[in-house]
């Protein structure tokens, strides 16, 4: 299906949808959380459509940076996205709060590099919460936008904390995160 965006695999008709779900070569999604923004086209037009179409998201530049959360009381789900570009690659670092049964909820922080998951193999993030002789710290490789958020999530492959340590951390409502990327 997408030997015309550069896929050159020939495959049994019995193994073609499981190729399918995972190929490198089929488009991406926008990889923002939510499902509001139906927009699917190259990589290389990712982060162009971002820019245009999701104009809100700052994107900080260096290796080591500070992704601020603010207003983490907000109730329901929330999500903050910023994204981060250093070593040549644009990173998305994402903080979602979900309600995962009732009346507890949770954060999951995650990076994804707006790129493919071979490249993603080549970097690690570090995610670390700072407060009053406490730190939090996960550290992983990021995902590639072809897996999102959700994958992450429904996996634990990310920073994962509850509203009581989330305000062990905060400062008035906004929550520091500390994130590092580094080469491997």
């Amino acid at each position: 299906q997408y030997a015309t965006t550069g896929c050159s695999l020939t495959l049994h008709h019995t193994e073609k949808p499981a190729h399918e779900d995972i190929c490198e070569y089929r488009p991406y999604s926008c990889p923002c959380p939510g499902a509001s923004c139906k927009w699917q086209g190259s990589l290389e037009a990712v982060m162009s459509h971002l820019m245009h179409a999701h104009k809100s998201i700052t994107t900080l530049q260096g290796e080591d940076i500070v992704f601020l959360a603010t207003d983490i009381n907000l109730p329901g789900a929330v999500d903050w996205v910023m994204m981060q570009s250093c070593f040549g690659h644009h990173f998305m670092l994402v903080l979602e709060k979900q309600e995962k049964y009732e009346g507890h909820q949770q954060f999951f922080a995650i990076v994804l590099l707006i790129g493919t998951r071979k490249q993603a193999e080549n970097f690690a993030y570090r995610l670390e919460l700072n407060g009053n002789r406490r730190r939090l710290t996960w550290e992983a490789t990021p995902r590639s936008i072809h897996d999102g958020v959700s994958a992450a999530i429904v996996n634990s492959d990310c920073l994962v904390f509850d509203t009581a340590i989330a305000h062990l951390f905060a400062d008035n409502g906004n929550l520091g995160i500390n994130v590092t990327i580094s080469t491997c």
